[in-house]
């Protein structure tokens, strides 16, 4: 099933079952008010959730709206926890080998998060807000998992079992704020401001032979200004799973229902499949021929993200946004 918020004076929105072809949607308030609280009762919720997916998918229900990604937050318009990860490793060797340097060895065993912010998400149309352009704006396409309560230390083998819902994401950064912070030693603050969403997030059984329980199959395409900018395969080069990402963030603290855990930007080792952050695309610019000449966005940018199944229809809708000065 496909689950979405609509935009409501409630800070969580209203929860919204959304029809597969992303074209139509009901409101559920008798099973949810929001989708934090059906993530709270998700044993009790999940089937008549189900039920009521099935129902708009076979046929027309009494209150059933369009669905128009303009007017929804995002799916969790504010979560208790979001943690970010970087589980794809050719994207971090290509960052420091544009810097002369090597990844450290830790890095091919141990998994590098952050702890993101999430108390105000950007619905998959609000704008990109620039303050300063020297600041280096930039998107990261990924994908990420919602989780159930998951224990403190819970194992990998059996962390694929709390992944309730899968979205995109779009995790802005301000490249330019990066390095300052990081050399203080503490990660990323200002430099990392509110990400933003796909319209739905679903079930993993959505993706069918796509998924296979921790990595999803299928290019993640990103446009900038209407031009393909990079649709790299987001299960090939991911060294770690999202089991492996959930079980690292709950080595010494259990994640409530509602966490977010994200992929980092995906990347592929095949660079022919373009990029999914401009940074990346600068780092191999600058190998190739000595400097980087993609420039940062600017007001008036648009950027799209999204990801298609097999039959080229859209999964979670995309992310559209517009950056516009603040």
């Amino acid at each position: 099933m496909k689950l979405a918020s609509l935009r409501t004076e409630s800070r969580d929105g209203q929860l919204l079952v959304a029809s597969r072809d992303l074209a139509r949607a009901v409101p559920v308030p008798e099973i949810a008010a929001n989708l934090q609280a059906a993530l709270d009762g998700w044993v009790d919720t999940a089937p008549r959730l189900e039920a009521a997916s099935e129902r708009l998918n076979s046929e027309s229900l009494p209150g059933e709206i369009a669905l128009d990604p303009a007017a929804l937050a995002a799916p969790l318009p504010r979560a208790y926890h979001f943690v970010d990860g970087s589980a794809y490793l050719s994207h971090m060797e290509l960052l420091r080998k544009a810097r002369g340097g090597e990844l450290p060895e830790s890095f091919q065993h141990d998994p590098l998060v952050y702890q993101a912010g999430c108390d105000a998400n950007l619905g998959p149309r609000d704008p990109i807000p620039l303050v300063d352009e020297a600041w280096g704006l930039d998107f990261e396409a990924e994908i990420g998992v919602v989780t159930d309560d998951v224990a403190r230390g819970v194992r990998a083998e059996s962390a694929g079992g709390h992944i309730r819902l899968l979205l995109l994401l779009n995790d802005v950064s301000l490249r330019h704020l990066i390095p300052g912070e990081l050399a203080k030693g503490f990660g990323f603050y200002q430099s990392k401001p509110a990400s933003a969403f796909s319209p739905v997030a679903l079930t993993p059984d959505e993706l069918g032979p796509a998924w296979d329980g921790g990595k999803v199959h299928l290019p993640l395409r990103v446009e900038v200004n209407g031009e393909a900018f990079g649709a790299p395969e987001a299960g090939e080069d991911m060294t770690f799973d999202f089991c492996r990402l959930i079980a690292h963030a709950a080595k010494t603290r259990r994640l409530a229902a509602g966490s977010i855990v994200g992929s980092g930007t995906v990347s592929n080792r095949d660079r022919s499949r373009g990029s999914c952050c401009i940074a990346e695309r600068r780092m191999l610019e600058k190998i190739e021929t000595g400097a980087a000449t993609t420039p940062f966005l600017k007001a008036g940018d648009r950027v799209r993200i999204e990801m298609l199944d097999r039959n080229g229809g859209s999964l979670f809708g995309a992310i559209e946004q517009k950056v516009e000065a603040a």
